[in-house]
């Protein structure tokens, strides 16, 4: 594990050691395609005209038969297996014993499940066919150092919509006495002495007590969750700089540095709103033009994080602008949205560059 006297954990310059992009200039004889599964997997090995030279079954908790039936191939493969359940070790393994290990994108091999015959012989051999003639629709991997932030930034969350559900179950077993919360800010110290001082039927007190003690549970864990995502990201710049957005406080911020990682793998802000799926549909055929929503197609945290900070949005440059033009126009919903990919747009360049200009010039 790397030391902060050193580098950080996270930093880019460490991404992208899992994967080689797949030359067509290389000299690979043997494609390997591994359908993975959560306890066999299958490994299909083809040659370089797509004739099956093995497949085999092998137990994933034999990782040296794994390897084995992969080493088949050749040390330095090219391998692809799917991102589906449990892909971390399946890739980490093969990384360190010398393949160039591929991912593929579940969305783009979706395409091809309407087979006759599926199974688990046919899926991997259609992963290793497609990493053979060059099509692979394939996913960035990231680095275990990547990960395990992500980790904590993706159980945070998770713990964050559970105590929601909570505390939303506190308020149906209030509205069931009749009682409405005339505080707003019901979670407070002043909320809590309200709660003390109702006068509830036994088993709806009960339940209510037994609510703010679960809830009391999830505080504390996201609250040390908060310390050790902040012992990651303390020295980052781009972490520090985004937050000087309007709306992005240290969690979204968080979120934006985790999910996004290698900001350099976009090429421009652009890609970075397509990837995360704040872009409207495109369908097009001969003179037939339908643009629709945005596709949702990406990361689904990314995207929450980007209109969850325009939803906190105080007004301030350079977000007001585009949000008010669009809003006359289109309405707050579409507004918002727009908003979201504009202030993702900033948050690019500031990952990016350290710095988001148009704020300097703004404060100058």
């Amino acid at each position: 594990m790397w030391e902060w006297a050193s580098a950080p954990r996270w930093r880019p310059r460490y991404f992208g050691v899992l994967t080689t992009p797949l030359r067509r200039e290389a000299l690979v004889s043997r494609y390997v395609g591994v359908d993975l599964h959560r306890r066999r997997s299958q490994v299909v090995i083809l040659d370089e005209d797509g004739v099956k030279v093995s497949s085999v079954k092998v137990d994933n908790s034999d990782r040296a038969g794994f390897v084995g039936a992969v080493l088949e191939a050749g040390v330095g493969s090219h391998v692809v297996l799917e991102a589906t359940w449990g892909w971390y070790w399946a890739a980490d393994l093969l990384n360190e014993a010398g393949f160039v290990v591929h991912l593929a994108h579940p969305l783009g091999v979706k395409g091809f499940q309407n087979r006759r015959v599926k199974n688990d012989d046919r899926d991997a051999a259609l992963l290793a066919d497609l990493l053979r003639m060059g099509s692979l629709p394939e996913a960035w991997i990231a680095p275990p150092a990547l990960r395990e932030l992500r980790e904590l930034v993706r159980y945070r969350h998770k713990l964050c919509e559970l105590r929601s559900g909570l505390k939303s179950q506190v308020h149906a077993v209030l509205g069931k006495e009749g009682v409405i919360p005339q505080l707003v800010e019901l979670w407070g110290p002043a909320g809590a002495l309200w709660l003390d001082s109702l006068e509830l039927g036994d088993t709806y007190r009960d339940r209510i007590v037994s609510l703010r003690r679960f809830i009391g549970h999830y505080d504390r864990e996201i609250k040390r969750l908060d310390q050790e995502i902040y012992s990651w990201l303390r020295d980052d710049v781009g972490y520090r700089e985004i937050q000087r957005l309007d709306g992005v406080g240290p969690v979204l911020a968080a979120v934006f540095v985790a999910e996004i990682g290698d900001v350099s793998r976009f090429q421009s802000a652009k890609q970075l709103s397509s990837w995360a799926g704040l872009t409207p549909r495109h369908r097009e055929s001969d003179t037939t033009i339908n643009r629709g929503p945005i596709t949702k197609q990406g990361s689904t945290l990314v995207r929450w994080a980007a209109v969850e900070a325009v939803a906190r949005y105080q007004g301030g440059p350079p977000i007001r602008d585009a949000y008010q033009r669009i809003a006359e126009r289109r309405g707050n919903k579409v507004a918002r949205v727009a908003a979201a990919r504009k202030l993702l747009t900033l948050v690019f360049y500031g990952i990016r560059d350290g710095e988001i200009r148009c704020l300097t010039e703004a404060a100058a």
